[in-house]
């Protein structure tokens, strides 16, 4: 069999394409934030990650024009050996410092925070334990581990508990949840997570990469609950709330210098450029001094689940500015999302198998600087849309 047959075979893309059908890798022409274009026509973005609005704010566009000054565009070489700015440890000084441990490490991007945190820490003849709703990179960094990797069911801490009852008490552990998931807007049950991870002496490392700059005053989900200092790792993503490219990882001391020098990820890829390490600090410096956009993105998320629930979709159990209208049907999924496009809002289809057959959904997404006025609009194209294809 030739290697490429699949390839040939591989017809589910083109097939969506000739009927219209297709929703990846539309490129966008402009974008201002919570306004795209497309070949024209001016879409209403409820599917981006970009919560606090600040792609486009003025002080993280010249801390990153200030930077290509002073630095040029590429680091062209990997943290461990030439890639390491002042620039680099300035901003893991203030990262550790925002979310409340020791120190902190940064990465290229957020996948490779945990293929590299994951893998570098859990060796052979220890337990990686994963949520069923994890994120892909989550799921890969423990493949690329040594160890057994276990999963249970969604948030379901009953399940959590039986299998840590019947792993080896001698054998290190990890359990490695999202904080905020990222599909469908829910958030891990850490203050019921803590005390298992006490009872059975597993660690906790918590992929906050949608929850920073949302949840807990923007320092995530561990500050959300008051468990800071009970979560041993804290993840996340500069391509978010921080209006980059990156992630880091924080935790104590002595654990993220083991990682400094054990993970692969980081010690073969080359680092973050400048440019996008002065962006993450910038939009981290405006998270500080402006709570009120948190507050903002909030407020919108708890209109916006309000207000799709009165008019009869189903939102599932989302908590968060991350809010799915759950339709449960390729088919009807994509023609949802065509008719939505097509009346100007920009939102994101989830097919099988990325979600569980039955809860095919439509990700929305807000920002601190949709406006009024752009929420009633999407509102009245929904209602019209769910209307016409009979969904609520």
């Amino acid at each position: 069999m030739d290697l490429f047959e699949k390839c040939t075979n591989f017809t589910a893309a083109r097939d969506a394409q000739q009927i219209g059908l297709y929703p990846y890798f539309i490129p966008l022409a402009e974008s201002e934030g919570t306004v795209a274009e497309y070949q024209g026509q001016e879409l209403i973005m409820c599917g981006s990650n970009n919560y606090l609005g600040l792609t486009t704010h003025p002080e993280v566009q010249e801390a990153a024009r200030d930077a290509i000054t002073r630095y040029g565009t590429s680091c062209t070489g990997s943290r461990f050996l030439n890639g390491t700015l002042e620039l680099h440890e300035r901003l893991e000084i203030e990262l550790a410092d925002w979310i409340g441990k020791e120190s902190a490490l940064v990465f290229s991007t957020g996948m490779q925070v945990n293929l590299g945190t994951i893998s570098s820490l859990v060796g052979r003849n220890e337990y990686v334990i994963l949520d069923r709703d994890d994120h892909a990179s989550i799921v890969d960094g423990a493949r690329l581990s040594y160890g057994d990797l276990i999963r249970y069911r969604h948030n379901d801490m009953d399940d959590l508990e039986n299998k840590l009852s019947k792993l080896d008490s001698e054998r290190g552990k990890l359990i490695v949840v999202d904080g905020l998931y990222s599909m469908e807007g829910d958030i891990a049950p850490l203050p019921d997570i803590v005390p298992l991870c006490e009872t059975y002496q597993a660690r906790l490392m918590v992929d906050d990469a949608h929850a920073v700059g949302v949840l807990g005053g923007g320092r995530g989900t561990a500050a959300h609950f008051g468990l800071t200092d009970q979560v041993d790792l804290i993840m996340g993503t500069f391509s978010k709330s921080f209006a980059s490219l990156g992630g880091f990882i924080v935790g104590a001391e002595d654990v993220i210098h083991y990682i400094k020098h054990h993970a692969r990820s980081l010690i073969f890829s080359a680092s973050i450029p400048a440019p996008n390490a002065a962006s993450a600090l910038a939009a981290l410096k405006i998270m500080i001094r402006e709570p009120e956009r948190i507050q903002r993105v909030n407020e919108i998320a708890a209109r916006m689940r309000r207000e799709f629930t009165a008019l009869g979709f189903d939102i599932g159990n989302s908590e968060t500015p991350v809010i799915p209208i759950i339709i449960g049907d390729d088919m009807r999924t994509l023609q949802t999302w065509k008719m939505l496009f097509d009346n100007g809002v920009f939102v994101n289809p989830v097919l099988s198998p990325a979600t569980p057959p039955g809860r095919q959904l439509l990700r929305t997404s807000y920002m601190a600087t949709h406006t009024d006025e752009q929420l009633d609009q999407v509102l009245d194209v929904f209602e019209a849309v769910g209307k016409k294809l009979n969904l609520i």
